[in-house]
């Protein structure tokens, strides 16, 4: 060991030693046990918890699935078979957010798994990912009726949980898979042709909206588009990884 090295070590044990007598004379016999990270509150809404220097933690996505319980907050939870709450990696720094859950998807608990599923993984490949890199959910955790549109306070009552679902997992990219997420997610009645390929935001987060896999399987022609759009996405997840 180096002579300085052995200096700042002899040093740093003194100081530590000094400290320790000290809390001694204050008639502490124990270090308090620091508080873990489990025992603290959750930040509110908004609230950073870096900058709440350690007062705050963000929620788990455990938590969020747990106040969901059998949600019955909008009448889907009278039709719907299981509620679809996401699947993924829960760090992951790509989320893939669809409209709502289909009928397979319905019967099955998970999201994305029919045809369309099978034809998102092969996209996610051709990207050089998998489904346990990324998070895909849904704008709504039940199906529709007859997979209608969804009506507005069906919208109101779930997305709040979407949000809350991405504070949980703070990723850096955001895919809004068809119209009716892209058009509600962004506030825009522009149409899906109009909103793709161009950068949005959501929650502070950069959006790119593109067709959704079920669009394709009836227009084909549409994969060129959406491989242009998820060449951005890759491109703009390279730029951030050293960020």
């Amino acid at each position: 060991m180096p002579d300085r090295l052995k200096i700042e070590v002899v040093e740093a044990l003194g100081s530590v030693r000094s400290q320790l007598e000290y809390l001694r004379d204050l008639g502490e016999e124990t270090l308090p046990r620091p508080a873990s990270i489990k025992d603290l509150p959750v930040c509110s809404p908004g609230q950073d918890p870096v900058s709440a220097a350690g007062h705050c933690r963000l929620e788990t996505l455990e938590e969020i699935r747990a106040e969901l319980g059998d949600c019955c907050r909008c009448g889907l939870g009278n039709s719907r078979n299981q509620l679809v709450f996401g699947a993924g990696n829960p760090v992951a720094r790509l989320v893939l957010v669809g409209e709502a859950p289909g009928r397979e998807e319905d019967r099955r608990g998970e999201p994305f798994v029919g045809e369309a599923g099978q034809l998102l993984d092969r996209i996610l490949l051709a990207m050089g990912l998998s489904r346990s890199d990324v998070y895909i959910c849904n704008l709504l955790k039940c199906r529709p009726p007859d997979n209608r549109d969804p009506l507005p306070e069906e919208i109101e009552a779930c997305e709040s949980f979407l949000i809350r679902q991405l504070a949980a997992i703070g990723p850096q990219v955001i895919i809004a898979m068809g119209r009716f997420a892209a058009q509600n997610l962004l506030r825009s009645k522009l149409p899906i042709g109009r909103l793709r390929g161009n950068w949005h935001s959501y929650q502070g987060i950069p959006l790119m909206p593109t067709f959704h896999p079920a669009y394709l399987l009836r227009n084909p022609s549409g994969k060129r588009d959406v491989w242009e759009d998820m060449k951005q996405v890759i491109q703009r997840l390279h730029s951030l990884e050293d960020v």
